[in-house]
């Protein structure tokens, strides 16, 4: 069980960051009776509307059903959702002749209810595979699977998704393979696997915005440089062979501990990728962030000053646009051509994956998400907040 913790005070909170020096309003209380966005505290999805952009969170339809209070967050906060499993192959999948629907099917209909958009994640991914995967699916019938797969699914939801993570962490350029291509399970029975998931989707819904979705890309180290290289060389490559791809997603998530290269900010070397990016006319996302503090000390106080700096430092460089350059915050005007959604790997730290995967050494939870445990604001909700005011 998460442990509860107080929240900071206002004057805590403005001694801790300056990301948050300019914010005038009180966190907002009892979220479970929450009051309409204009008569309490801006919410994230009021302090992103006035420039268009999307801001949201991934979500589990069982806790949805089951947590009254989380509902009530996220409903309060978010204009767009993502799925964290529903929408993967293995849980959409239980044999290779029948899919599973009631869960995404839940979350789809939860989201136009309460007038938020819908991403989809995600059509190919190297994990969360079903069981029958690797006795079932071979060179001869992977493309029929593949295409079976993204036909229903896509076709199921048509015109109701506002983008697709088509392929999800397919560059892994440790494995040595040409392209720095992942030596994932689809890569192994099916070689072209990227461009026929693309030009399915395509044709399954026409409307939606195609991506291609990966991590590991926002650091200033080698190993980030070496995987921004190949994710760029697979977009322009893609678009070199007329497959339909619309958006690049970053998952952004980061650390608030040192980075290998000894750093702890993410500049000049992510604001280039993300100009290149936009050079190609493709759209960008941060999909999946959050940041850990497993390298922190357990001080709360301590762990949450540096987990806003990094919501705020990192917001600020992917936010700013073209302009952006090493000591100063010049926003791009033209959102079109900039970040378009802004999503957290989760709301609340109550339910973060971090907790799991990687946890904190001490047993300590992390609090690594804009709402702490007992769903209240963070420091990094403010930092969040923030930028998306500025952006």
């Amino acid at each position: 069980m998460a442990l509860s913790h107080r929240r900071p005070t206002r004057r805590q909170f403005l001694a801790q960051t300056a990301a948050a020096t300019s914010l005038a309003a009180l966190p907002i209380k009892n979220l479970a009776q929450a009051q309409p966005a204009s008569t309490q505290s801006p919410t994230l999805k009021a302090a992103s509307s006035s420039r268009n952009l999307l801001v949201g969170c991934c979500v589990h339809a069982a806790t949805l059903k089951r947590d009254a209070a989380y509902t009530a967050l996220v409903k309060q906060q978010m204009s767009i959702l993502v799925a964290e499993t529903e929408f993967k192959f293995g849980p959409l999948r239980p044999t290779p002749t029948t899919f599973f629907f009631d869960d995404a099917d839940y979350l789809v209909n939860f989201a136009e209810r309460n007038g938020m958009k819908m991403r989809g994640h995600n059509f190919v991914w190297h994990r969360q595979l079903p069981t029958w995967f690797d006795s079932y699916v071979t060179p001869q019938n992977a493309e029929q699977v593949l295409v079976n797969h993204i036909e229903t699914v896509a076709g199921r939801y048509k015109g109701r998704i506002h983008s697709w993570d088509v392929v999800n962490e397919a560059i892994q350029v440790s494995d040595g393979l040409p392209g720095g291509l992942r030596n994932s399970p689809w890569q192994k029975v099916l070689p072209g696997y990227i461009d026929i998931a693309f030009r399915t989707a395509r044709q399954a819904d026409p409307h939606a915005i195609l991506t291609y979705n990966d991590y590991g890309i926002e650091g200033e180290d080698a190993a980030s440089s070496a995987k921004r290289a190949a994710v760029l060389a697979l977009v322009r490559g893609m678009q070199q062979r007329g497959i339909p791809i619309d958006a690049v997603g970053i998952q952004s998530h980061i650390s608030a501990g040192p980075k290998p290269d000894g750093s702890h900010t993410y500049g000049p070397a992510l604001a280039q990728f993300m100009r290149d990016v936009q050079s190609l006319g493709l759209k960008m996302m941060l999909t999946e962030m959050d940041v850990n503090d497993r390298e922190l000390p357990a001080d709360i106080p301590t762990r949450d000053k540096a987990v806003a700096e990094v919501y705020a430092n990192y917001l600020h460089t992917t936010l700013a646009g073209p302009d952006w350059r090493p000591g100063r915050i010049a926003y791009s005007r033209d959102r079109a051509s900039a970040v378009i959604a802004v999503l957290t790997w989760g709301i609340t730290d109550k339910y973060t994956w971090l907790n799991h995967e990687g946890a904190r050494k001490d047993g300590q939870p992390e609090r690594c998400l804009p709402f702490d445990a007992d769903m209240q604001p963070t420091p990094a909700f403010y930092a969040e907040r923030d930028a998306l005011q500025r952006s």
